[in-house]
């Protein structure tokens, strides 16, 4: 398989806290890894730095052959390639939900207006919000509005997508129209890493599962190894927690 993304060895602390241990992982074009692991075990913190929102103290990560960990990279460009999703929508409140999917795509990407507007419709309504287009992020529930939020990610056609626990603000009965857009992604051949405490969604979707806990990959590898017969105590004590 093609390595799209390779991070090695990356540590990052905040102050005296150590947040990333030596964490070092690997995504391949098409692949969906899940990394699972506590709250505060630093899962939203790796996705931020493979995205260079936060700088790493040690460690490289290339993205395809390009360091992009090198310091004199130009980040902006970089995130580019990246669709990002995060557990606040983000959404401007200012803009209409059409304004806000073709942002990046007609400011970064120099789309013009009336293309990026027919993609972006395309897109809502594929995700149900085609007659919201015109509504503001205030008129619309929080599925939705993550809805929106992903169909921003993918406009301009990412090299890969970072979902960061795109769920844990979601009422419970939204989850499920969030998690089946992620599923029809994966299924059409999107390169995802996915921050999740969604184990059933891992375990069914994703392709590898990566457990982290205090900053460390404690194990990974294929869902049915993680859930079914992992190696490690401390992943089978983690798991224990869910009835997944």
């Amino acid at each position: 398989m093609t390595a799209l993304l390779r991070a090695s060895d990356l540590w990052k602390s905040f102050g005296e806290r150590p947040v990333l241990r030596g964490v070092s992982v690997q995504l391949n074009a098409h692949e969906v890894v899940a990394v699972i692991g506590s709250s505060g075990s630093g899962k939203s913190t790796l996705l931020r730095c493979l995205n260079l929102l936060e700088t790493i103290d040690d460690g490289q990560i290339l993205l395809g052959d390009e360091d992009i960990s090198d310091p004199r990279v130009d980040a902006n460009r970089v995130r580019a390639r990246f669709g990002a999703v995060f557990q606040q929508y983000n959404l401007f409140p200012h803009l209409s939900v059409i304004d806000n999917v073709t942002l990046a795509a007609r400011v970064v990407h120099r789309m013009p207006r009336p293309d990026a507007e027919a993609k972006a419709m395309a897109l809502l309504e594929r995700v149900g919000l085609a007659d919201k287009a015109r509504e503001h992020p205030d008129r619309l529930s929080g599925g939705q509005q993550q809805r929106a939020a992903i169909a921003r990610a993918v406009i301009t056609d990412p090299e890969l997508l970072l979902l960061d626990e795109i769920t844990s603000a979601l009422d419970p009965e939204l989850v499920g129209d969030v998690l089946a857009l992620v599923r029809e992604l994966a299924d059409e051949g999107a390169t995802i890493l996915m921050a999740t405490h969604e184990m059933a969604f891992a375990r069914d979707v994703a392709h590898r599962v990566l457990f982290l806990d205090q900053g460390r990959v404690v194990e990974q590898g294929p869902p049915a190894q993680v859930f079914g017969a992992a190696r490690e105590a401390r992943t089978r004590e983690f798991l224990s927690r869910f009835t997944a």
